[in-house]
C-alpha cells in the first residue's frame, strides 16, 4: 500500500506510471500506477510464481482516509468521542472516504491533525483502524475492497 499523492512523478525516484497517470481522469490514476508497477516488477522476476503474491495498492490520498469509514468507531477507538461530529462533517463532504483530500493542507492526516494537535499516526491511526475494522472500510471504500479481495485470492491460490 502506497500513497499516490506522495509518489514522485519525475526524477531518479519516479514511480512507474506516475507521470503518465497525471494526464488520466482521477478514477484511473491509481489503477495506472498499480498496473505499471506490477508490470515492472514482473519483468525483473525470473520465476513468475512470486508475481502472483505481489498485489500493489495505490491509495489515492492517505491511509487515514480509510478511517473515515466509520466516524463513531474512529472517535471511540482513539478515546475521543467528542470528535465524532467533527469527523462525520469531514466525511459527509465526500462520496467516499477514499476521495477525502483537496490539497497538501487538507489531506486526511492534516484534517485529523487539525482536530487532534500532536496526532501520532502509528499509535492513533492503528487504534482507529482496529476500531473501524476491515469490514466497514471495505463497505465504504470500493478500491480498498477490491485490493483486499485480490490479496485474499492471492493467498488462496495453490
Amino acid at each position: 500500500m502506497v500513497d499516490y499523492y506522495a509518489l514522485p512523478a519525475g526524477g531518479p525516484k519516479a514511480w512507474p506510471g506516475r507521470a503518465a497517470a497525471n494526464a488520466l481522469p482521477h478514477p484511473q490514476k491509481a489503477d495506472a500506477v498499480e498496473s505499471q508497477l506490477a508490470q515492472d516488477i514482473s519483468t525483473l522476476l525470473v520465476v513468475p510464481y512470486p508475481m502472483k503474491r505481489f498485489v500493489p495498492f495505490v491509495v489515492m490520498h492517505e491511509f487515514e482516509a480509510l478511517l473515515f469509514s466509520d466516524c463513531q468507531a474512529f472517535s471511540s477507538a482513539i478515546y475521543r468521542d467528542d470528535l465524532k461530529d467533527a469527523l462525520q462533517k469531514i466525511r459527509d463532504q465526500f462520496g467516499s472516504p477514499e476521495e477525502i483530500n483537496d490539497s497538501p493542507q487538507t489531506a486526511p492526516s492534516k484534517r485529523i491533525e487539525n482536530l487532534i494537535p500532536g496526532y501520532q499516526k502509528p499509535i492513533l491511526g492503528t487504534l482507529a483502524a482496529l476500531g473501524v475494522g476491515l469490514d466497514r472500510m471495505q463497505l465504504e471504500c470500493p478500491r480498498f475492497a477490491i485490493w483486499l479481495r485480490r490479496l485474499e485470492a492471492a493467498v488462496a491460490r495453490p
